[in-house]
């Protein structure tokens, strides 16, 4: 139970069954399309999975988010707040604006869809502001940022190489889950949805 963040490959992105986003991909292109952009057609197929490939994303939304608020508070706009976290779906597009969709999710009343290359210029910005060190987990398909957070690892390199990151590391979760997500997606072509 609790809430993930996982990639999605074409044959759930197209699925037209109840766990398939075939109508938000649907409407999206619709939306992209109106605005004379191309459809978002290159959802990569699903692949066997494999540890470590970096060829599907998973992690799990565990600790607290108020230090994240604080921190984004002191960052950035309260635009580019819900920017990077607003989103209910990640697309590995560039939108100058989220896509509002009327589609339930099972977190929000509507879809909201971002672009992965502005999630993740203001992820950036974020982790430079709490120099998230080199040794976090980069290739997230089993929650690896999850269980590097709070199962030790990360509190033991805090220790060792304190910083900023390591005064809060809930707050550096987040910060760490959000650049990834971005980062996988753009990566893998993929969206990344809440589940």
């Amino acid at each position: 139970m609790g809430i993930y963040l996982v990639s999605v490959d074409a044959e759930e992105w197209f699925g037209a069954d109840e766990d398939g986003w075939g109508d938000v991909a649907a409407a999206l292109n619709g939306e992209l399309r109106q605005r004379g952009l191309a459809p978002y057609l290159s959802v990569p197929e699903g692949v066997p999975f494999v540890r470590g490939s970096g060829q599907a994303f998973e992690e799990k939304l565990i600790p607290p988010m108020d230090g994240f608020s604080t921190l984004c508070e002191a960052h950035l706009t309260p635009e580019e707040f819900d920017t990077v976290c607003g989103w209910s779906v990640l697309v590995p597009l560039s939108l100058d604006e989220e896509i509002r969709l009327p589609f339930e999710t099972g977190y929000t009343d509507s879809t909201v869809v971002a672009g992965a290359p502005q999630v993740l210029a203001l992820a950036e910005r974020l982790s430079a502001a709490v120099a998230l060190p080199a040794e976090t987990p980069s290739m997230c398909d089993n929650l690896d940022l999850t269980t590097w957070f709070m199962d030790g690892a990360a509190k033991e390199l805090a220790a060792t190489r304190p910083g900023p990151w390591g005064e809060d590391l809930d707050t550096a979760f987040y910060v760490a889950l959000y650049l990834r997500a971005a980062q996988h997606s753009i990566r893998r072509g993929c969206p990344v949805v809440y589940s």
